[in-house]
């Protein structure tokens, strides 16, 4: 009893006399607006997805039920991966583009791949299918932080260093053309563009490269469907039934709204109007449930979830751990322009595209691996606040070093 009561003040002495770190709190400007968009995420889920449910004969619980179970297991894998340190990440970067390009073409080995409506993009796992290329982007992230953290001054000034990684984004590139998933062919590039321009690449190459990269999509948009999205993406209304239906009944969805919008579970374009409500047009059921305020809302989360990030990224540079540093900006660039391009397409300023909205549209492959990606952000947050600590604990106090000098005086 002596003993516990002794190690207990003695603990308390350390800890007032400053000796004992304190615990590390986890960033909550990364962690309040992702647990705001998930929530909000739910609330849609399960408003835009009865109609949904009713539709193919299942309960209308059933797809915000599998969207917890998401979460949930989303949320279970973070827990578990955010114990790995991100130099261990650094340290298997390099193999990580080989296992992203086996991984994208295991979804084309006939019996393991899942077709749905055309596209061949999913593994059956159990009880859902997993999109392989939520995966590989963030496979890809951590094989380009390892990239451009060792090879930083090479692409600032060589041309070839900085052609490298973007002949194998254009490797994936096909093989996503392939299955077909043009959507996330164009955002896995983005990535890796942005990446590249923020480890500084010279401008002349990234508009030669960006030049090279053009009449590639240009071609793989002269698909017949593809172009007609596009086309009716010009003009909806002139064939507002067909080609230019979903858009349509996104543009009304939105129109409806208005500023405060319909009211949570009044939304009519969601009863079998408009196509992929609990999905891909999940932020057209929201503009017009909750109006212009509503969208407001989701977008300065994602404004500042983005900003937060890519500030987290700058302070691991400033304080000498690039490979940390470039994951979290790709990482940042990856929610971002997901969130842009989905946002967009509800919206009618871009073309059609079957892009989830991160966080908050129904599809486990999405919600698991983008939870991931956040705890390995928080994880890079943490190992930055704990050299901070370590730094001070180690740092003689205004004291010691008073009565150091006092002592070599006398």
């Amino acid at each position: 009893m002596k003993v516990a009561l002794a190690k207990s003040t003695s603990k308390v002495q350390a800890r007032h006399a400053g000796t004992a770190p304190p615990s590390i709190a986890p960033d909550y400007w990364v962690l309040v607006p992702v647990m705001l968009l998930l929530s909000i995420g739910l609330v849609m889920v399960g408003s835009a997805s009865v109609a949904v449910a009713e539709g193919h004969g299942v309960s209308s619980w059933y797809y915000l039920l599998r969207h917890v179970i998401f979460i949930a297991v989303g949320t279970t894998a973070a827990l578990t991966l955010r114990i790995i340190p991100i130099d261990f990440l650094e340290r298997v970067s390099r193999p990580m583009m080989l296992l992203a390009t086996l991984a994208l073409l295991l979804v084309l080995v006939p019996g393991l791949g899942h077709t749905v409506n055309g596209s061949t993009r999913w593994i059956r796992l159990g009880f859902f299918n997993f999109q392989v290329v939520e995966a590989v982007k963030l496979m890809v992230i951590i094989y380009l932080a390892g990239y451009l953290a060792r090879k930083t001054e090479f692409v600032q000034s060589r041309f070839f260093d900085t052609l490298k990684p973007l002949i194998l984004a254009g490797m994936l590139s096909v093989i996503l053309l392939i299955q077909p998933d043009m959507g996330s062919a164009a955002v896995l590039t983005a990535i890796i563009f942005g990446m590249v321009w923020l480890a500084g690449a010279a401008w002349r190459h990234i508009f030669v490269l960006g030049a090279l990269a053009l009449p590639a999509f240009g071609w793989a948009a002269m698909e017949p469907y593809r172009l007609r999205r596009i086309v009716s993406f010009m003009d909806p209304w002139s064939d507002p039934f067909n080609s230019g239906f979903q858009l349509t009944q996104a543009l009304i969805a939105v129109g409806r709204g208005e500023w405060l919008g319909v009211g949570l579970g009044a939304s009519i374009q969601k009863l079998f109007y408009l196509p992929e409500a609990h999905t891909d047009f999940i932020f057209a059921v929201l503009a017009e449930e909750f109006g212009f305020l509503g969208v407001l809302l989701v977008l300065g989360l994602f404004f500042l979830l983005i900003a937060r990030i890519m500030v987290i990224g700058l302070m691991a540079h400033r304080r000498g751990r690039p490979f940390a540093g470039f994951l979290a900006y790709g990482i940042g660039l990856w929610i971002g322009l997901q969130a842009l391009v989905s946002i967009g397409v509800n919206l009618g300023v871009l073309p059609t595209k079957g892009l989830t909205l991160p966080l908050i549209s129904s599809g486990g492959s999405s919600v698991i691996m983008t939870i991931v990606a956040i705890a390995v952000v928080l994880r890079i947050k943490y190992e930055l606040d704990r050299d901070v600590q370590v730094a001070v604990a180690g740092r003689p106090r205004k004291a010691d070093r008073t009565n150091g000098v006092a002592g070599g005086l006398l």
